[in-house]
């Protein structure tokens, strides 16, 4: 009862401001047009004559559906419902005056009608664009105790519109944007909803120090990685945060809030500039497929469960043995109200019998393998783990895969595998070794994608820097000349399914990482990101070189090393065959050292597995381009 008295009196008020609105227009009407006289009929019937209109043109409106509209939602894609309205309203009493020509004194002349027409429709718009203003803060800026911030934004384009538009929407209103930043010439001294242009990115200091800004936001979507540069290093010098908007996948989905404005992070600094994938190819790979992920609560995996999930696939298969890491994933694609179903798989990938079972009930047409023990230092220490999960565990579910018709496998691969010096870039290698021995065996296309590090993944640099800065530091990097290919998690998975897409059997794939990135440059941009120097505020420590760490890792997609395909960013390495007797003398030697290997590999056989594991790398196959 309550909520039908609040809904009725808001009605109610809104038709009585409208029919004031409506009595002031027709009113202004008829001083207009009589010169400020009295008609010859006098007011008295103007008044009579007033309600006839008025009543017409509120049914009118009705039909049109304009009292189903918030006021403070107003916008321009709802006056061609007022225009209609009107319209209607106008037509019906024109013909009012036809059909009863002798109570002429009861309905306006044509002139008027028309006149009041025009004065009416502006004059409701106005009223709403008002109220709507004043409710967003458009005209007048309350000021809250302690103040508000000042906010700058970098961009003055669609994002920008968005972004003031909900800082005015905003309960309590804590901040006031004071103006835009922008290269473009043509924008200067422009304005959006009252907020001007002030001035190009390289003059934020001086704006700064001139408007008195808190904060600045970097109010673009797809900014390039040089502008964010450059804006966090005039921010830095004007000593205020910068931040940025979601991305543009929050915003064209209505997610964009202020609230989600956030700080701008390593991955918005480092590689080179992200570029869209087509994706047509990863669609057609897996729409109304039944598509089984391993390693699915990984940082890989389960990005390659939300890009699947996107695809259309008809199931999607979660596998992973940590239960936590399985229940973070599975309650992230249940938030996503996707039509997809997925099942959440507890199981160990080197469980053979919980495998097979898996395979026969669900017959899944395409694998993707991202369960894999991937620490460097960590693998060096536990060898025989590293040869258990991700060889003779891959050997086994490749060769399931065989024995159920999968129709493709594709193995997650790394850098590390080229000319490998550590126990899991060797691994990974005879992965891949193992995987081109399958590929001959059957009907199911086997292939690999290598790249190099992703941002942001569990136990890379990146997170150990910032639990090192937040703990006052040291900050350690191992060399002051190391150096890593990155890549955005987003992108390299995106770059694996349109590999996958191109896959005939038997490739292993090579992403183009772009130009590698110094480690000791990593970390002293993630310092500064914190609003602190490196070096002085947070000191960084050189710990040297790790066991089986290479101070730059080999990521070759030159003609030499790789043929091109049809994507200009997927590189098929150049490998020679190797003979399917010697894979299996391969696998014996791990299976023993897996059984009887111990916490140490002899020196001989670490050289075997990792001299076979990279015997023919860069050597020219007798292949020829996909392209």
């Amino acid at each position: 009862m309550k909520v039908f008295f609040s809904l009725f009196f808001a009605r109610g008020v809104c038709l009585a401001t409208d029919c004031l609105v409506m009595a002031v227009a027709y009113l202004t009407s008829f001083i207009l047009r009589f010169e400020f006289r009295e008609p010859f009929w006098g007011w008295k019937q103007v008044a009579v004559s007033f309600v006839i209109v008025c009543v017409v043109q509120v049914l009118c409106l009705f039909l049109w559906g304009c009292y189903r509209l918030i006021w403070r939602f107003t916008g321009i894609a709802d006056v061609p419902r007022f225009l209609g309205g009107i319209v209607t309203a106008t037509v019906v009493l024109i013909l009012l005056r036809f059909a009863f020509p002798e109570l002429y004194w009861l309905r306006p002349p044509y002139s008027i009608t028309f006149f009041n027409s025009f004065l009416v429709t502006g004059a409701l718009l106005a009223v709403r664009l008002l109220a709507r203003g004043v409710q967003e803060g458009s005209f007048v800026w309350t000021v809250f105790p302690g103040g508000v911030r000042h906010v700058l934004l970098v961009g003055a384009g669609v994002e920008g519109d968005l972004i003031v538009r909900e800082l005015r929407r905003q309960t309590p209103r804590d901040r006031v944007p004071v103006g835009f930043l922008d290269d473009d010439p043509a924008k200067l001294n422009a304005s959006i909803l009252g907020v001007r242009v002030l001035g190009t990115i390289a003059q934020l200091p001086e704006v700064v120090r001139k408007r008195k800004v808190d904060e600045v936001i970097v109010s673009m979507t797809c900014a390039p990685r040089t502008v964010i540069r450059n804006v966090v290093k005039l921010c830095e010098q004007a000593r205020i945060p910068a931040r940025i908007v979601p991305g543009y996948y929050e915003l064209i989905q209505g997610r964009a809030t202020v609230s989600q404005v956030r700080s701008i992070d390593i991955t918005d600094l480092l590689g080179r500039e992200e570029q869209a994938v087509d994706g047509s190819g990863a669609i057609a790979l897996l729409n109304r497929k039944i598509v089984l992920v391993t390693g699915a609560g990984g940082s890989i995996g389960s990005e390659i469960a939300r890009q699947v999930l996107r695809a259309g696939p008809s199931l999607l298969l979660l596998v992973e043995r940590s239960e936590f890491a399985l229940y973070e994933i599975a309650r992230e694609l249940r938030s996503f109200n996707s039509s997809v179903p997925f099942i959440s798989v507890l199981a160990d990938i080197a469980d053979e019998t919980r495998m097979t079972a898996l395979l026969a009930a669900y017959k899944p047409n395409l694998i993707i393998h991202a369960a894999a023990y991937k620490h460097v230092p960590l693998m060096e220490e536990n060898p025989t783990e590293a040869l258990k999960n991700n060889v003779l565990a891959t050997r086994a579910l490749g060769e399931l895969a065989l024995a159920h018709n999968v129709d493709r496998f594709v193995l997650i691969s790394t850098d590390k595998a080229v000319r490998p010096i550590s126990v899991m870039g060797a691994s990974k290698r005879l992965c891949e070794i193992v995987l081109q021995d399958l590929n001959r065996r059957g009907k199911t296309h086997f292939s690999a994608v290598r790249f190099g590090n992703v941002l942001g993944s569990s136990g890379s640099v990146v997170p150990l820097f910032a639990e090192q800065i937040r703990l006052g530091g040291p900050v350690t990097v191992t060399h002051p000349d190391m150096k890593r290919y990155f890549m955005t998690i987003s992108e390299a998975v995106s770059l694996v399914l349109e590999a996958a897409a191109i896959a005939v059997g038997g490739e292993v794939f090579v992403l183009d990482m772009g130009t590698p990135v110094r480690i000791v440059t990593l970390a002293e941009e993630m310092i500064s990101l914190y609003g602190l120097r490196p070096y002085i505020d947070i000191p960084i420590v050189f710990t040297g070189v790790r066991p089986g760490e290479k101070l730059f890792e080999e990521l070759d997609v030159s003609e030499k090393a790789a043929f091109k395909t049809g994507h200009a960013r997927i590189f098929k390495g150049r490998f020679n065959e190797i003979p399917g007797e010697k894979v299996e003398e391969i696998l014996s030697v791990c299976k023993r050292l897996a059984v009887d290997g111990g916490m140490e590999i002899s020196g001989e056989l670490q050289r075997l597995l990792r001299n076979e594991a990279d015997g023919n790398a860069a050597v020219p196959a007798k292949q020829e381009s996909t392209s």
